[in-house]
């Protein structure tokens, strides 16, 4: 079975996960009374089998070329692949222990549309790189840490709506479906101090296996992220010796996040699209 089919089951997969994931939200609107019925629970047990499963095939898809020997590719939309893949990761593995599921609603169809881009306008172009080697330890950890950062701007976003409408009393279906400001609070920085050590440790094995990081191709992203980690870390520091939260916190997630965007996608869409 090649990339391709593997794939096509995952996106399979993952659309009967989003499927269960909706129905089960909505009957939680409808009647929240009737949250632990047995339906729902079996709604539960199919929608987490069935999106494990596409995790692994998806990521298995994307490791075809290592295991036949062959260098990878890392191209624009196999990144974006990745990083869907990990996202969907986090949040599969943090819906284990608090109930956040209703998150997947908004992240699944854009792994599901990451999978399909990925079929359709992948090529053979790009920097084939070895993931045994320095370089792909130091790829595989920037692409953990813009993960991570992805999905607390996401966050972000998410927890801006709900502040929004919390102050005008406009308590909507989707707010209702949400989880609680604490949790959405509580896991914003939690993405958010995972994603900055990774990104740490990113820099940190770019300054040891790469010749040089300021070299006129890279300088660029080297030090937007930069930037965007000490953006990053001074929301952490904010958060810790001030108390900061709510919008101030908002901001600065997705401040940092737009300055790691464009280093990290945007050099990569100009080089391969536009230069």
């Amino acid at each position: 079975m090649n990339a391709t089919a593997i794939s096509i089951i995952a996106i399979l997969l993952y659309t009967i996960s989003w499927v269960l994931i909706s129905l089960r939200v909505r009957s939680t609107i409808q009647s929240p009374q009737q949250d632990a019925s047995k339906s729902t629970r079996n709604y539960t047990k199919i929608y987490f089998i069935s999106w494990f499963i596409a995790l692994i095939l998806h990521i298995f898809s994307l490791h075809v070329p290592l295991m036949l020997g062959k260098a990878m590719a890392l191209n624009f939309f196999t990144l974006a692949s990745y990083v869907m893949w990990f996202i969907s990761l986090v949040l599969f593995i943090t819906t284990i222990k608090r109930r956040i599921e209703s998150l997947a609603i908004f992240i699944l169809p854009y792994t599901i549309l990451s999978i399909i881009l990925a079929i359709q306008l992948s090529s053979n172009t790009g920097h084939f790189i070895q993931m045994r080697s320095g370089l792909g330890l130091h790829v595989l950890l920037s692409l953990l840490a813009y993960s991570l950062l992805l999905l607390a701007s996401f966050q972000a976003l998410l927890l801006s709506y709900q502040n929004m409408r919390l102050h005008t009393h406009q308590m909507s279906g989707l707010m209702r479906a949400l989880p609680s400001l604490e949790d959405m609070e509580y896991l914003l920085f939690r993405f958010i101090t995972l994603g900055v050590i990774l990104l740490t440790f990113s820099l940190i094995s770019g300054f040891i296996y790469l010749d040089d990081l300021f070299a006129q191709r890279v300088a660029h992203k080297t030090i937007l992220s930069l930037v965007a980690w000490f953006v990053f870390s001074i929301l952490l520091f904010g958060r810790w010796k001030y108390g900061w939260r709510g919008r101030k916190a908002i901001r600065w997630t997705l401040a940092g996040f737009i300055i790691l965007m464009i280093a990290f996608f945007g050099t990569k869409f100009i080089q391969e699209f536009i230069i």
